[in-house]
């Protein structure tokens, strides 16, 4: 069977990539680069509920693109970032980092700024068709803030944000009308842990926060009074234990697999000549971490990416995305043994970015 993934760029000029993984030979090949507005690369990107389009963290915009066919993906709607007008200048270096697709209605969309002048959210309403329609509210964190990575909760009641830079996780309310209101805030286990991604398990009982500086996993219980994140005391890491460099790596994602049997981490080096690393974990029907399985290092440095994409419909496939050389790699988890299966490399500025999978 064939699958089909979409991948953006971290710097223009803007451009989507859909490559295609056949399971049964284990080849991955290029379909198509198509064309976006110049200026508005996708450093990460959304499919909405339906997978019908695809909304991007696109340098001062968010955008949206409607998705015909994996061959024909079209640019449909642009919209900057809220709040604070340094944000907009061409001067500041403050760009749309992620975006996060509703899963339950409002089907809205919700973005995190990143760098100076992102302590607030902004969530946008979307047209009928499933294009970005305006921005109804811009949510507040705090002026130190850089949030970097935002999971919703089960019941999609609660929303819960990864601030590398306040080195806190937060927790807003989710309204029947889509907007969002402030519960409270975690601060993390380590003064220099800088929060980066946050994953929670179906149960809703436990959430995982992967530590971009502290190059580690830490697993929380959230309390269903407060509905925020407590240190359970357990962490894992995502580089090799007692390593003589640790400065030269810096952590990146956190996803649990479609059965959320397993969970997956990476991290990055600051150096070519070094490579990052994925560590799977075992765990629990409950939630909590039982085991890590395994930390092995990936081909590259990862660059700014070494995202790691777990497939939305079985545990067995993965994509890992590194912008080092511009590649996307194929994996198969398979009883607990990880194996590369294919890799594309493409010839693309600033490609690739995290991995979709579309069908």
């Amino acid at each position: 069977m064939k699958h089909h993934l979409m991948v953006g760029t971290w710097t223009p000029p803007g451009v989507i990539i859909t490559a295609v993984f056949d399971d049964e030979d284990l080849s991955l090949r290029l379909v198509k680069k198509t064309a976006i507005p110049e200026e508005e690369p996708i450093s990460w990107m959304a499919f909405d509920h339906r997978r019908k389009n695809i909304y991007g963290a696109s340098m001062k915009k968010w955008s949206s693109h409607a998705v015909k066919s994996p061959s024909e993906i079209v640019h449909s709607s642009s919209h900057p970032m809220g709040h604070d007008p340094k944000a907009q200048q061409s001067d500041t270096r403050t760009r749309a980092i992620f975006c996060l697709a509703a899963r339950k209605p409002p089907y809205y969309v919700y973005g995190n700024p990143f760098y100076e002048h992102a302590g607030y959210g902004n969530v946008f309403s979307v047209n009928g068709d499933g294009s970005i329609k305006e921005n109804i509210q811009n949510y507040e964190y705090c002026p130190q803030s850089a949030i970097h990575g935002m999971v919703f909760d089960p019941t999609e009641t609660y929303l819960y944000s990864a601030d590398m830079w306040a080195n806190r996780v937060w927790c807003h309310k989710k309204n029947g009308d889509g907007t969002l209101e402030f519960v409270g805030y975690t601060e993390a286990p380590g003064e220099k842990d800088h929060p980066r991604w946050v994953e929670l398990h179906p149960s809703g009982k436990y959430l995982y926060a992967l530590m971009e500086s502290g190059n580690r996993v830490c697993e929380y219980v959230v309390d269903p009074k407060t509905h925020l994140p407590v240190y359970t005391h357990k962490a894992y890491p995502l580089i090799p234990p007692d390593i003589p460099n640790p400065k030269m790596y810096r952590s990146d994602v956190v996803f649990l697999t479609q059965s959320s049997q397993y969970l997956f981490a990476t991290s990055r080096a600051n150096s070519f000549d070094l490579t990052g690393y994925i560590a799977a974990f075992k765990i629990s029907p409950e939630g909590f971490i039982e085991r890590q399985i395994c930390l092995n290092p990936t081909p590259t440095s990862g660059g700014h990416s070494n995202a790691v994409s777990p497939c939305p419909w079985t545990d067995e496939w993965l994509a890992l995305t590194d912008d080092e050389k511009g590649g996307i790699e194929i994996y198969r988890w398979h009883k607990e043994f990880l194996a590369r299966v294919a890799r594309l490399e493409v010839k693309e500025k600033g490609f690739g970015m995290n991995a979709i999978w579309y069908d």
